[in-house]
């Protein structure tokens, strides 16, 4: 019985043994059907990959581009900075000479016009001044000697002279 015992043991392991060896086999034909899946897949990713790769490159080459079109514009409007800097510059210089100018004339011209009303009689004199401006006629008594402009003053209307004193005085 024994014997019987070891022979039915041996046969149904071999039947264990022959049905594992199938599963391994189907296992082993998964695998390879996967394997091939698997590299299709890795295939496809290493596609991607160089597409990626592709992009940045165009990518860092366009951002080089623009950049360096930016440093000209950049540049250009430094120049164009520097320009307008030096044209304000002449044009302030320039401000300043025709200020002096001006001064200068208003000056000739005020100091003839004084010359003129320090001529005239004083009577002659307050009446021309009489029938200005006030701001002007006091600008006018400023250039002239006191001496002078008491004598006009005396001979003007009092309401226009106290005026015009008030505007000296200022």
């Amino acid at each position: 019985m024994m014997k019987y015992l070891l022979l039915f043991a041996i046969f149904y392991s071999s039947l264990f043994a022959l049905q594992t060896s199938d599963r391994l086999f189907e296992c082993t034909e998964i695998f390879k059907q996967r394997k091939s899946e698997l590299l299709v897949e890795l295939e496809r990713i290493d596609e991607q990959k160089q597409a990626l790769q592709a992009l940045k490159t165009a990518t860092e080459e366009l951002l080089k581009q623009k950049e360096q079109k930016l440093a000209i514009k950049e540049e250009k409007l430094n120049r164009k900075e520097q320009e307008l800097s030096l044209q304000e510059k002449r044009i302030k210089e320039m401000l300043e000479e025709n200020k002096k100018l001006l001064a200068e004339l208003k000056s000739t011209k005020m100091s003839k016009i004084a010359q003129t009303f320090a001529k005239m009689k004083a009577g002659s004199a307050a009446a021309v001044l009489s029938d200005m401006n006030a701001q002007e006629a006091a600008a006018i008594l400023q250039s002239l000697k006191p001496k002078v402009v008491g004598k006009i003053l005396t001979k003007m209307d009092p309401k226009k002279a106290s005026e015009l004193t008030l505007l000296l005085a200022k």
